[in-house]
C-alpha cells in the first residue's frame, strides 16, 4: 500500500527523498531532517544526500542496514517488499531514490511501488 507523504513546505517533490524519507522514519519535521542531513554532511565532508550521510544517521537512531537478497535482482518490487514485511520500520534504497515504509506502507511523494529495492534500514527494537 503506498500513502502520499510529502512533508516538503512548499511541495517539490524531486530531489529531496533523503529528506522526506528521513522526516517520516524519525518522526522529524522536513526542516530538521533537512538540517540535520546537512550537519551529518558537513562533519563527514560528503553531501547531505549520499548514502553514507543518511545511513550514519539511521544508524545512530537505531536502524540496522540489510542487503535485499540478490536471487532475482530485477523482479522484486519494494511492493512485493511491502508484502513479506507487513509490521516494522525500514527506509528502502533503490536506484536514485529512497522511501520509507511503515507497518506495510509506503510513504512516499509518488507511488514507488514498482521500483526495485537495493537494501534496507530495518529499525531494531
Amino acid at each position: 500500500m503506498w500513502q502520499l507523504y510529502n512533508p516538503n513546505p512548499i511541495g517539490r517533490h524531486v530531489g529531496d527523498c533523503t529528506v522526506r524519507s528521513l522526516s517520516k522514519a524519525l518522526d522529524l519535521s522536513w526542516d530538521r531532517a533537512y538540517t540535520m542531513l546537512v550537519a551529518k554532511g558537513f562533519e563527514l565532508c560528503d553531501m547531505p544526500s549520499s548514502n553514507a550521510v543518511f545511513g550514519a544517521i539511521l544508524k545512530a537512531h537505531g536502524f540496522k542496514r540489510e542487503t535485499i537478497p540478490d536471487s532475482c535482482p530485477d523482479c522484486y518490487t519494494l511492493g512485493e517488499f511491502v508484502n513479506d514485511h507487513p509490521n516494522g520500520l525500514f527506509v528502502v534504497g533503490m536506484s536514485g531514490h529512497v522511501a520509507t515504509v511503515k507497518d506495510g506502507v509506503v510513504f512516499d511523494a509518488w507511488s514507488s511501488m514498482n521500483e526495485i529495492p537495493i537494501y534496507v534500514w530495518r529499525k531494531e527494537d
